[in-house]
This record gives structure tokens, sequence and C-alpha cells, in this order.
């Protein structure tokens, strides 16, 4: 930081209590100027020899016979007063960034110019401010931030301005040639890992962008204006400021942003931001901090206008938040946690652009084609994304079903190309909604293609006490499909067909509902089994082939029978589970006739088994 002395002689100034301050010196005092209660006891002479208005409020005080002299709303306060007051004394006094700008008001406040006397005050602030004021980069951004607070004055005087252009003629600059970057430095200092070229010359582009973070948003509107006018910033990096102001300063927490006291801020905030967010097609904003400036302006009320762009914007690029980002706080009176409602309405949004994209019609004049070109991996994201979504908000006691089913329904098939992450938020929806009836509960399993879970997840369904009987027992069914069309002979032990007490004792309650829409295909394959087998024996002695007779008669005896058994079995209820299951295909097909080497053999065996169902079926 630059400073400048001025003056020589020693600080003479002193106090008698909080409001009064007087120049210990030999000669009394002769005049009294009030600024901010603050009384000052000084000598007219030194004052009006140098100030300009001094000398005609003294005149005036002095032609009604008062020796004090009122200053109302004097910039800078009685601190700035003081500061030039001792220079007029020839006391030694230091600016810096942090007093310049209020002791230059003062100054112009007290007409301190150079026809008055040279090298007056107002000089010698100008020589500091051109010369290292504005040619610092932190001895800009304090000085600027300073400039609120003396409104209107700082305004009249361009200072505001000179810092700003300051301070946006920089970030522009090679930052290979950075090295004065409080910020960036301090980060620096912090890393022991970075080497010393890197320090020296792997300067980042964005290295200001904390710097400023500590402005007021009028102010820094001002500077991001500013260099984007400069025309040498890339949008991304536009982006990445944006961004790190916005979480600098708005909270998290729905009090925080909804307090009385920072709505007006808050909302002016979000405003300007938004504003300010870059219309360059080729620049993306991050979901996460789309979500957040959506969330603020939900909270702070600032307008459906606002609302509506940052919803198109997140729409467009939806597959990359996450669930966390989406939990919205709710502010209907229903008493659900989550603006379940907003995601539905992204989720819509998000699929009208994939479906425009493969039709090769674009919507949106602010949305690009490169943004609406939608892969299976962005819808594959997407059914990852609300999944999620539905477990976070179905912890939520108050969430309606209609909701809950509603938005899971959005997605198309192929975005779920698995059903666990479903199977999940089912799961803990059916868990904090205990007191769900069982058509209820019915109702929201029916979401659920048991089809499309994996191994390990069905695994974890059947043994899931809260899921109705009858999808457990679906489950069961299609893990025996899996496994016979993978040809899965040996069940493992943590198999869903092994140790479910639940199914043992309940697949002849609902295995009649389950095989409604199946049971009369599998019927009519068994009744056909049945008369082929009548009709063959006949078929076989008229062809006269005795032995490949036998041989073709046996295998596919063997083959209906055993198949006939299971299925039999299962619809009533008796499939033994686990490894039972296995026993009783090996002793149905130990019952078969075996094919033997003896014709004799054969045809007793066969004819007896034969006759035997023949007798059976009649």
């Amino acid at each position: 930081m630059k400073f400048m002395k001025l003056g020589s002689k020693p600080d003479l100034f002193q106090s008698e209590g909080s409001n009064v301050r007087f120049v210990s010196a030999d000669l009394a005092t002769d005049l009294v100027v009030v600024v901010d209660e603050v009384k000052f006891h000084l000598h007219k002479f030194p004052l009006i020899s140098k100030s300009y208005r001094l000398q005609r409020l003294v005149l005036d005080s002095s032609n009604e016979g008062m020796d004090e002299v009122n200053m109302h709303d004097f910039p800078g306060g009685q601190r700035a007063f003081e500061i030039c007051a001792k220079f007029c004394y020839g006391m030694t006094v230091t600016l810096s960034a942090y007093n310049v700008v209020a002791v230059r008001c003062a100054a112009e406040y007290l007409e301190m110019i150079e026809t008055i006397e040279k090298g007056n005050l107002i000089y010698k602030i100008e020589v500091f401010l051109n010369s290292s004021v504005f040619r610092s980069w932190k001895d800009s951004i304090i000085a600027l931030q300073s400039t609120g607070s003396l409104l209107p004055w700082s305004e009249e005087l361009k200072i505001p301005e000179r810092c700003i252009d300051a301070i946006a003629s920089k970030t522009s600059m090679d930052p290979s040639g950075v090295h004065w970057s409080y910020a960036y430095n301090r980060r620096m200092l912090v890393s022991d890992q970075i080497s010393e070229f890197h320090q020296k010359n792997a300067v980042p582009m964005d290295w200001w962008v904390e710097d400023i973070c500590e402005l007021d948003i009028n102010l820094y509107r001002r500077v991001i204006l500013a260099i984007k006018s400069k025309g040498r910033m890339s949008s991304d990096v536009i982006l990445k400021a944006l961004e790190i102001y916005t979480m600098r300063w708005l909270q998290d927490s729905y009090d925080s942003l909804a307090a009385d006291d920072y709505m007006k801020k808050n909302k002016s905030l979000v405003q300007t931001i938004v504003w300010l967010l870059p219309s360059d097609s080729h620049s993306e904003c991050s979901c996460r901090f789309l979500l957040k400036l959506l969330k603020v302006v939900i909270m702070v009320d600032a307008g459906n206008l606002l609302k509506e762009e940052l919803i198109n914007k997140v729409s467009a690029q939806l597959d990359k938040a996450s669930a966390k980002d989406l939990l919205i706080t709710s502010s209907s009176s229903d008493g659900t946690a989550y603006n379940v409602d907003l995601v539905q309405s992204l989720v819509k949004r998000f699929l009208i652009l994939e479906r425009s994209a493969c039709d090769g019609v674009y919507i949106g004049s602010e949305i690009s084609a490169r943004d609406q070109i939608l892969s299976p991996v962005s819808l594959f994201n997407l059914g990852k994304l609300i999944d999620g979504y539905l477990v976070e908000i179905g912890r939520d006691p108050n969430l309606p079903m209609s909701s809950f089913i509603d938005l899971a329904h959005l997605l198309p098939d192929e975005a779920r190309p698995t059903h666990d992450g479903l199977y999940t938020a089912i799961d803990v929806f059916l868990k904090e909604h205990a007191d769900l009836t069982k058509a209820e509960k019915k109702k929201i399993c029916s979401l659920l293609d048991v089809r499309k879970l994996t191994p390990e997840a069905s695994i974890a369904a059947a043994q899931n006490e809260r899921l109705p009987l009858r999808v457990v027992v679906r489950i069961v069914f299609f893990e025996q499909l899996r496994m016979a069309a993978t040809g899965t002979l040996t069940i493992p032990k943590e198999s869903i067909l092994n140790g479910s007490p639940r199914l043992t004792g309940g697949i002849e309650e609902c295995g009649e509902e389950l095989a409604s829409d199946r049971r009369k295909p599998l019927e009519k394959q068994s009744t056909s089994l049945k008369s082929e087998e009548h009709q063959r024996p006949r078929r076989e002695a008229k062809n006269g082939s005795a032995k490949d007779t036998k041989s073709r008669g046996g295998g596919l005896l063997l083959l209906s029978s055993r198949s006939r058994r299971m299925l039999d079995k299962f619809w009533a209820g008796k499939l033994p589970l686990g490894d039972n299951n296995r026993s009783s295909e090996t002793s149905g097909s130990s019952r078969s006739p075996p094919t033997s080497a003896n014709p004799a053999e054969a045809t007793t065996t066969s004819g007896s088994s034969s006759r035997h169902r023949r007798h059976s079926v009649s």
C-alpha cells in the first residue's frame, strides 16, 4: 500500500471529552467549527489562508457577532475535517487508500484550491491519486470501496469511475506479469507444493475474481461492465467471477435469505447477477450456480420474468445438476418441504428440448442449437438425477403420493435402463409413509419394472418387508426366468430363491393374482404337451420304428414331465425354494423314463408311464 505524508510540524490536536478537540498552543483559539456535533477550537488565520469556503463562513459569522461555524453534512465527517485542519496548520498528516477519498471530498467541500495558495491540499491529493493509488491494484479497490459512503461528492469528482477504469485495465493485462493480486498471492503462500516457476509464470486468467468480491453490488456491477467493455476477458472468466461473488454474499439458509433486513439487498443482488450473465452462446453457467440463483429469486420474490429466464437456462442443462441442488424449499401452505412442481416443470422443458433436437426443430432464441443436441447419456444422467431427487423428497412425510408418482412418470423408458434407483426411492417413500393402504402401496409399486432390477437389487427387494407380497413374487418369478435363460444350474446362497420365509408361506396367497395374465398360455401349453404324449405312441407304432420311437418318446416325456411338474408346483404355491428347487428337478428327471440300451426295458418303462398318465387324465 502506498502512503503520502504532508506537513512537518508535530501534531498539537488534543481532546477534551468525546466532543471537544482543540489545538494546544500559546495563542488562544478564536474560532469554533462544529462538525458532526464535535467542536473544534481553532485559529482563524491558518484555516482561512487555505480554505475559500471557511473565508466566507468566518466572514458571515463575524458580521453576526458569532465565533462559531456549523458545517452540516460534511463529507468524511469529523475525521476528514481534522486532517484538513492539520494540513492548514502544517502538521504532519498521512494519506493512504483508506482515507484519501474522504480527505479529497472534504478538501473539495472546503474549496482548498490553487487560487488561494499554490500547492494546496486538492492539488497534492490529485498527485497522490494519479501517481500511486490508481496505479496500485489493491489501493484502487480499497479506494473504490470507500467511495460508497461519500456520495454524492465522490461521484461528482469521478473518483469511482477513475478507480473502476484502473481496475478494469489491470484485469485485462497479461497474467504472466501479475504479482499484485493479494487474494491470489495469499493462496500461493498457503500452498507449499507450488513450485517457484508456477508462482512466477502460471497465473490463471481469473486471478482477480476474488479480490473484487468485497465490493458493494452496485460498484461490482460497474466493475464487471467496465471489464466487459474492454473486450479482452472471456465469458467463462466473467461467469467464474459472478459465481464466486454470488457464493460469497448469498447465504444458503432460507431464514438468512428471506430475512427482512436482507430481503431488499438480496433481491437487488440476484437481479444484478442475472442481468450480468453473459449472453454469449459459447459460455455455459454451471447448473449448480443457476439453481442457486433460481432458489434465491423464488425466496425473495424477484419477479416472474427473472424466474422464467432462469428456468429456461437450468432446463437446458438439467442433466448436469445434482439431487441436492434441486432441493428448493417450498413456499406453499400444504406443508411439503420441497418445491416438486418446479422440478416437474424443469424436467418437462428438458424433455421438450430433447424432442425438438431429435426433430431438428430449435426453440427459444436464447438457447443455442449446441445446447439442444442431447445424447442418450444426457437422458441416462437425467434418470439418475430424478431417481436421486425422489430419494431425497421421499423422506418428507408430508409429500403427497401423487407428486411422487407424477414426477417418476415423467421420465421416458430410455432414461432408466435399470430400476435400482427407482426401487430405492420407493423403499424410502414406503418407510416414511408407513400408514399407506394396501391399494396405495400397490399403486406406487406399479412404477417398478422388476425385470429391470439388477440381481443385487432383486435380492434386497425380495427380503423387503415393506413391499407388497405380489411384487416380491413377481421378482422371484423373473429371477427364475433370468436364471433359466442364462443356464444357471447352481443357485447362489445369496440368491432370492434361498431362505425367504415370507415367500415360502405366501406364494399361495398371491400366486393366482400374479398368474392371471400368464396362466392361460401356460395351461394351453400344458394341455398341448399332454395331448402330444397320448398321441405319440400311436404315431410311433404306426411308423414302425420302435427303437427311434422309444428314444424320441422318452426324451420328450422327460422334457414334458419336468416342465409340467415345475409349472404346476409353482402356480400351486408348492415350488420348493433354494436348493430344494434343484433337488426337485433332479428327482423329477430320475423318475422319467431313462434311455436304455435294452429296447425291451425301454419299451416297458415307456408304455407303463404312458398308461399311467392316460389313466390319470381320464
